[in-house]
């Protein structure tokens, strides 16, 4: 009977922890929420990395129109698209984020790019990062960095 008890505890404490987990990749500000946010890990004088998560947004129309991190001497909001067998990368002044809707930053869209990165970003860390949205403010979100052998990274 205790073991059944102790076995019993130890899941509950596994899935109480798992769900922490998963909601520590969730940030709110009023009616947006910053869902699963990550980077990639990047090599030893890589300069670059993109920044990736979805927004929803439970409101009124909203704007993405800035980013910032301690660990980038500056970000910025960028587009990708593909224009033939050509791949052309953007800086754009806000991303959109619809009423009642949402937004997703990925790989070969919409992303966040560090820009002159400080140190490497290493699987397993996380990095800081402020995003200012027009009407909703300011949010300091934490951003896990992905081992890169995940996917390909980004090259500038």
């Amino acid at each position: 009977m205790k073991k059944s008890i102790a076995l019993n505890l130890f899941g509950f404490i596994l899935v109480f922890i798992a769900a922490s987990a998963i909601a520590d990749h969730k940030f709110n500000l009023g009616q947006l929420t910053i869902d699963h946010p990550y980077t990639r890990s990047t090599a030893p004088g890589q300069k670059v990395a993109g920044g990736f998560m979805k927004i929803e947004n439970k409101g009124a129309a909203d704007q993405l129109v800035s980013a910032s991190s301690p660990v980038a001497g500056e970000m910025q909001l960028h587009t990708m698209t593909m224009d033939g067998n050509v791949m052309k990368m953007r800086e754009v002044k806000m991303i959109e984020v619809p009423a009642n809707g949402s937004v997703e930053l990925k790989p070969g869209g919409l992303h966040l790019m560090f820009m002159d990165i400080k140190a490497p970003l290493k699987a397993g860390e996380s990095v800081p990062v402020k995003l200012k949205f027009q009407k909703a403010g300011e949010v300091e979100i934490k951003v896990p960095v992905r081992d890169i052998s995940g996917g390909g990274h980004m090259k500038h």
